[in-house]
């Protein structure tokens, strides 16, 4: 009985165990020295937070583990002042998760490019989201997208490097599930109408009534809207006295002398 009990405790603490294990390995991968530790210890505090909250650690402890990768890192007022209110809440919701990775992800690319590897025309290089990424330079100035480098190389580990960029740069697919999202939410907020009325002299739509301002008198007076029509009057009260003598049409066309009935009587 007792050996059946550790078996089962066993069985129930494998997949727990089999987890701690791999992520032992992946933090024995990545050393004290590289590019991910050093994002995590930099001044790009903000992005650090959002990769945390994200849950995207694994994911780009394995990026490093297999190849050198290039992160964009905007500064942390470039993520203030870029985020719209209404944006930001669609990121940090729960439902949104995979959003807000597609968004952190545009800004790793898995190769290193220096600036001594940096093009001169426009070329497109992939990230680790499903939308590409497009390095351009004019002059001495550095672009990734419409994004400004501002701090070249700022972070340079035999890994990966960091340059900063002056902005946050948006996928075009996060944008497309925002706007869907704000469609939806639009829609929904609709108050429906009622079923248009058809006039039955001529089977056409009636035109709805124009808008009463606030203000304004009724368009029926008080007394016609509270009094009640001819066939809402009340019928009138029977009589509650009994006539004493009934004539008959009968007994009349007979004879043409009259015959009284008392009532009382009968």
């Amino acid at each position: 009985m007792a050996s059946a009990k550790i078996y089962l405790t066993l069985f129930l603490l494998l997949p727990l165990l089999t987890t701690i294990a791999v992520a032992a390995l992946l933090i024995a991968q990545v050393n004290s020295n590289s590019v991910l530790v050093a994002l995590l210890d930099s001044r790009y505090t903000d992005l650090s937070e959002q990769v945390e909250k994200a849950l995207l650690l694994q994911t780009l402890e394995e990026a490093v583990a297999n190849h050198n990768i290039t992160i964009f890192a905007p500064r942390n007022e470039a993520l203030e002042r870029d985020l719209h209110p209404e944006f930001k809440r669609f990121l940090l919701e729960p439902r949104n998760l995979r959003s807000l990775q597609s968004l952190l992800l545009h800004h790793v690319v898995p190769t290193r490019v220096g600036v001594s590897w940096w093009p001169y025309e426009t070329t497109r290089h992939n990230t680790l989201s499903n939308d590409p990424l497009h390095l351009s330079s004019s002059e001495s100035v550095k672009f990734v997208g419409s994004a400004e480098v501002v701090s070249a190389e700022d972070v340079v580990r035999n890994d990966g490097i960091i340059h900063g960029i002056g902005r946050l740069m948006i996928p075009k697919s996060v944008q497309q599930d925002f706007n869907t999202r704000r469609s939806l939410r639009a829609i929904s907020a609709v108050k429906p109408e009622g079923a248009p009325e058809v006039d039955p002299r001529t089977s056409r739509l009636k035109k709805p009534s124009p808008p009463v301002a606030v203000g304004s008198p009724p368009v029926l007076p008080v007394y016609s809207a509270m009094s009640p029509g001819p066939s809402l009057a009340p019928a009138p009260a029977p009589d509650l006295e009994v006539p004493a003598i009934i004539l008959t049409a009968r007994d009349r066309s007979r004879t043409s002398s009259r015959l009284f009935y008392n009532t009382e009587g009968n």
